[in-house]
C-alpha cells in the first residue's frame, strides 16, 4: 500500500463571526472532503500555526486560511516554511492569508506563491465577479462559467512581468468596486487606472517553483456559505490536490453540493 500524501491545513482562528472569515470551518470541510472524495489523500488540520515542527513530516502541501496583514500567522515562522519550500512542499494561501506586509513577508510569498496582497496597490471590494472562462490547467479542469458575489480581493502584486504565474481565476472589475476613498486596502491611483484601463483582475493564479514544489493563490473564500458553489469548490479542491503534486480527474473533483445545514454544522 503507497503511502498516502499528507495535506496539512492550516486554519486561523475565526475573526468576524456571523459566518466570514469562519477559517476553522472552512478547513474542516475541506479536509473531510478531500479524506472522503480523493484517494490517497490524508488531509488533517491544525488550528493556528502547528507548534511541534513534526506537524508537518512527509507534507506533501500546506493550505492557509486565515487572518493576514501585519499579524500573518506564517510572519513568524519564516525561515521554517522556507526550508520546507526547499524540499519541495506545496503552499497554498486562501483568502485574507494572501497579505503580508511588503518587504520581507512579500518577497517570500512573490518567491512561494507568486502573489500577495500589497496595501496601497490591492483592494478589497465586495462585488459579483463573472468567470467567463478559464485557462487549461489541471486546476480548472471542469469549471464552468460561474459568477459569484465574494469579498475579491484584487490588483494583487505580482512577480515582474507575472514570470512564472499562470492566472486562473480572472475577471473584470467594475468602477462601483473603487466607490471608496483612497486608502491602504480600498483604492490608490494604481487600481483605479487599472480598472479604467478594463484590465481583468486574477483572483486565482499558481506557479510551479524551481525548487519542484507548486504554490497557489485564492481572493475570494470570506463567506462560508459560498462553498455550496460547486465551481467555486471544485477550484479549491483541485487547487489543493495540484498543490500536494497529485493528479485530477479529467472533470475535476466533484462532491456534492452541501446543505445549508451541512455547512452550518462546521460553525
Amino acid at each position: 500500500m503507497s503511502k498516502k500524501s499528507r495535506i496539512v491545513m492550516v486554519a486561523g482562528s475565526a475573526s468576524h463571526g456571523g459566518g466570514s472569515h469562519e477559517h476553522p470551518a472552512g478547513c474542516a470541510l475541506f479536509a473531510d472532503l478531500l479524506n472522503k472524495h480523493v484517494d490517497g489523500v490524508e488531509a488533517v488540520v491544525s488550528q493556528g500555526w502547528p507548534e511541534d515542527p513534526a506537524t508537518f513530516a512527509d507534507t506533501d502541501a500546506i493550505i492557509v486560511y486565515s487572518d493576514g496583514g501585519a499579524r500573518h500567522l506564517s510572519i513568524p515562522h519564516l525561515e521554517q516554511i522556507s526550508e520546507l519550500i526547499d524540499q519541495g512542499v506545496g503552499l497554498a494561501m486562501l483568502h485574507y492569508a494572501v497579505e503580508v506586509p511588503k518587504g520581507e513577508p512579500g518577497d517570500r510569498f512573490l518567491d512561494w506563491i507568486g502573489g500577495y496582497f500589497e496595501t496601497h496597490l490591492s483592494v478589497n471590494p465586495y462585488w459579483t465577479a463573472t468567470f467567463t472562462g478559464f485557462p487549461e490547467h489541471p486546476i480548472t479542469q471542469g469549471l464552468e462559467p460561474f459568477s459569484l458575489e465574494d469579498e475579491w480581493y484584487y490588483h494583487m502584486r505580482f512577480r515582474e512581468n507575472m514570470q512564472g504565474v499562470t492566472p486562473l481565476l480572472s475577471a473584470i472589475a467594475p468602477e462601483s468596486t473603487l466607490e471608496r476613498p483612497d486608502g491602504p486596502h480600498s483604492g490608490n491611483p494604481h487600481v483605479r487606472a487599472s480598472v479604467a484601463n478594463g484590465e481583468p483582475q486574477h483572483l486565482g493564479w499558481c506557479v510551479e517553483r524551481p525548487d519542484g514544489g507548486r504554490g497557489f493563490g485564492f481572493t475570494g473564500g470570506h463567506l462560508h456559505s459560498n462553498w455550496a458553489d460547486d465551481q467555486i469548490r471544485k477550484l479549491i479542491l483541485n487547487a489543493i490536490v495540484w498543490t500536494a503534486k497529485l493528479e485530477i480527474p479529467e472533470g475535476g473533483i466533484s462532491t456534492p453540493t452541501p446543505t445549508e445545514a451541512e455547512l452550518d454544522a462546521y460553525l
